[in-house]
């Protein structure tokens, strides 16, 4: 089957099934096209409490689609493909929680939202690279227990003057590790008038050299005030800005940046899994009702 055809037939199920197509900002150009809906992490939290379809096809990865699923128990949620998982997220082990609460017993635990549905159970609140720091500000204690990533833990203790207790120690994503004070140089030499906006998932190094650090989503918000950005983060996110903003340049810190858990969906697999109705998303009660506290809090006070 064609391109076109592909698409046509994904309509027409989406229709039948009463379906609708999340997808984040990462995913490829031509999932972006037929999404929806599309959204960096809180975005797309925030929409999936809202849907009326009775089929949610998560064009993400795992722990986004257990994300949907746990705001929508009575709905029914596809993963197009088990490939599409989060190195990062599956760094961080329930186990890793446990002993950190053994350590400091009075500390909350606040997890990114690139964790498993079994580790949020865990959590007093869940947060994301858009509200992290503003979350952690909220909370009544100085010292934080913050999983898994290491680089938006620094971003957050920066903003905050709390203590943050990484865990686990080194935990990271692989594309925005990639990046290096190197990258920051060529792309001050190759394009003198840009400016540069960086994920806080980003090294620390590297965030220190920006002229912007933000989330995707605050990356659409903040692109109009000027001409010209080089993007440091997953390649796609170029993409879904130079649609937004036709008028603005955008290059791609790296070409090599791209997640191979959000490449792992194929305009084909969307089509196999409304036609097939996998691969269903299943998170046990218990884990989703603790699960749904942390989120729901989240939620509350961005």
């Amino acid at each position: 089957m064609d391109v076109d055809g592909l698409i046509d037939e994904i309509i027409r199920l989406k229709e039948e099934r009463n379906a609708i197509i999340m997808a984040h900002n990462y995913q490829l150009p031509e999932i972006q096209d037929i999404a929806d809906f599309l959204g960096d992490s809180l975005e797309l939290a925030r929409k999936a409490v809202n849907v009326d379809a009775e089929v949610i096809v998560f064009a993400g990865v795992d722990f986004m689609a257990e994300t949907a699923k746990i705001l929508n128990p009575e709905k029914t949620v596809l993963l197009p493909t088990r490939r599409a998982t989060c190195a990062m997220a599956n760094m961080l082990k329930p186990e890793h929680i446990i002993e950190a609460k053994k350590r400091y017993p009075d500390a909350p635990v606040v997890l990114y939202v690139n964790s498993s549905a079994e580790c949020k159970a865990l959590a007093d609140v869940t947060v994301t690279s858009a509200n992290a720091a503003k979350i952690v500000g909220k909370l009544d204690s100085d010292v934080v227990i913050f999983g898994p990533d290491n680089n938006l833990a620094h971003y957050v203790a920066k903003r905050t003057g709390k203590t943050i207790i990484p865990i686990p120690e080194g935990g990271h994503c692989y594309v925005h590790r990639r990046f290096t004070l190197e990258d920051v140089e060529r792309a001050r030499k190759l394009y003198p008038n840009a400016k540069l906006m960086v994920h806080p998932e980003c090294n620390p190094e590297v965030q220190e050299a920006a002229d912007l650090i933000v989330s995707t989503g605050g990356m659409i918000r903040r692109a109009p005030e000027w001409n010209e950005w080089v993007v440091f983060t997953e390649r796609e996110m170029v993409y879904r800005l130079s649609k937004l903003y036709p008028d603005i340049k955008f290059h791609p810190a790296r070409e090599d940046a791209t997640c191979i858990g959000m490449k792992a969906i194929t305009l084909n697999h969307i089509y196999e899994s409304l036609r097939d109705m996998k691969y269903e998303v299943e998170v046990p009660k218990e884990i989703a009702e603790k699960a749904r506290k942390a989120i729901e809090r989240m939620l509350e006070m961005s």
